[in-house]
């Protein structure tokens, strides 16, 4: 039996860097009223990039309190492109008294680093600093120029944080020609075709367009008691309720395919893109089968809905706001399929919009992923997938940087593991960080 790994500086100090990370109350609420913002955590993130030597610029994007920290080191290959190292410091909102422990307690317990942000995405983030004060303080000199960022805004879609940064100073990112963030390098256990069973690591290399609609009805006003076939609330019901239940046609994109391919091969299922119960077969593979279902078409949720003022008034206009993801490609013909189903008495707006994308599976840096995620478990077997949300690779594609979703993290299998995202209880395996911190600072050292 070989010796167990010693430690490196970087495994030793992640699960506190997650802990103290998860303490900053960074909740975005996604208006500017009532978000905290992410000034305080930003702040210490800057303090323990500077205690270890590096220059940093800490900046707000556009609104004040929304903080940004970035620190670049210099690497050995001056004429090569930099690489991006991203993750947001905001998080989802969490209601305590739904928490098995305080959600922004950072509790180090039963094996697990718990609270909001833990996996969404503070584990990601404590992982880019601990290798980075690792960097700097032994004096490693990487291959190339790594940019470390840690970004403001991200879960109400980087208005105030990337795409600000991206629009406002570029210069930040000059030389960067490619990026790794969320969500990506994680592991899922499959079944085997031998009866065993099999980690596949997902990388992500697309993902989907995000498309925030506001519907809204007009109709005629007046008494609640009154006959009225020109009622806003009704009209606006109507076309929600069939947006909601609509089945958008099946596209399978390169990544999807890819995906597929390697499922199939390593568990034996036929998830044949032709196959007439293909979301039957994918469901087979458990909990992720509804985040990969999600992949397979355009999708359109209806999230919100606004009308009247008093029970016995009938409003001149009803609003709702429906969540839509839209695959690489089908943008224009999302677009005429919605305007068909919700008809000419509606009109839509965007919230947010934000486009769809993909870059293909291969290259030195996707070999360099690969390489280490196998050098640190050999039974790896990485793939490329499509996240179903977005991230602020979507800011960043804007200034021609090649994006990945890349955290890694070794999973025990029977985790949900997507469930924890935005979820109840939101923890991550220390065993998953110290794993994570190990397979990234091997990936930077071959970028």
């Amino acid at each position: 039996m070989e010796p167990e790994q010693p430690q490196s500086r970087a495994e030793r100090e992640v699960v506190d860097l997650v802990s103290r990370l998860i303490q900053f109350d960074t909740s975005n609420t996604g208006e500017l009223a009532t978000t905290k913002g992410e000034a305080e955590c930003a702040r210490w993130v800057q303090a323990q990039l500077e205690e270890v030597g590096y220059e940093t610029e800490y900046l707000e994007s556009g609104a004040p309190g929304r903080g940004n920290v970035f620190a670049r080191l210099k690497g050995a290959e001056a004429g090569r492109g930099a690489l991006l190292i991203h993750g947001h410091l905001d998080v989802v909102p969490a209601e305590p008294a739904d928490w098995s422990v305080h959600p922004f307690s950072g509790a180090v317990q039963d094996g697990y680093v718990w609270g909001r942000g833990a996996v969404d995405m503070k584990d990601m983030v404590g992982m880019t600093l601990a290798v980075a004060r690792q960097f700097k303080a032994e004096g490693v000199v990487p291959p190339r120029d790594l940019v470390f960022a840690f970004l403001a805004d991200e879960e109400a879609g980087g208005t105030y944080g990337s795409h600000w940064l991206a629009e406002h100073r570029p210069d930040l990112f000059d030389g960067v020609t490619e990026a790794v963030g969320e969500v990506g390098g994680f592991s899922m256990t499959v079944p085997d075709k031998e009866g065993g069973t099999q980690r596949l690591y997902l990388i992500s290399t697309a993902e989907k367009g995000l498309y925030w609609m506001r519907l809204t009805a007009k109709g005629q006003a007046g008494h609640g008691s009154f006959l009225n076939g020109d009622n806003a609330v009704t009209i606006l019901s109507e076309a929600v309720a069939k947006l909601g239940r609509h089945v958008f046609p099946l596209v399978i994109t390169d990544t999807v395919a890819q995906f597929l391919r390697t499922v199939s091969e390593v568990t034996g299922l036929d998830l044949d893109p032709d196959a007439p119960d293909l979301e039957g077969r994918i469901a087979k593979l458990g909990d992720f089968s509804r985040s990969l279902n999600a992949t397979l078409r355009d999708t359109a949720n209806p999230t919100m809905l606004k009308a009247g003022y008093k029970a016995n008034v009938i409003p001149q206009a009803a609003e709702a706001v429906v969540d839509c993801r839209i695959l690489p490609g089908r943008r224009a013909a999302f677009e005429k399929e919605v305007d068909a189903i919700i008809g000419p008495d509606v009109e839509r707006s965007a919230v947010t919009d934000l486009g769809a994308y993909e870059t293909a599976y291969e290259g030195a840096l996707v070999d360099a992923m690969n390489a280490a995620l196998v050098a640190h478990d050999p039974d790896a077997r990485p793939t490329p997938y499509m996240l179903s949300g977005g991230t602020d690779a979507k800011a960043f594609d804007k200034l021609g940087i090649r994006c990945f979703g890349y955290a890694p993290l070794k999973l025990p299998p029977d985790l949900n593991f997507a469930a924890l995202f935005h979820g109840v209880d939101e923890r991550v395996p220390t065993d998953s960080l110290i794993f994570g911190t190990r397979v990234l600072t091997d990936f930077l050292l071959r970028s």
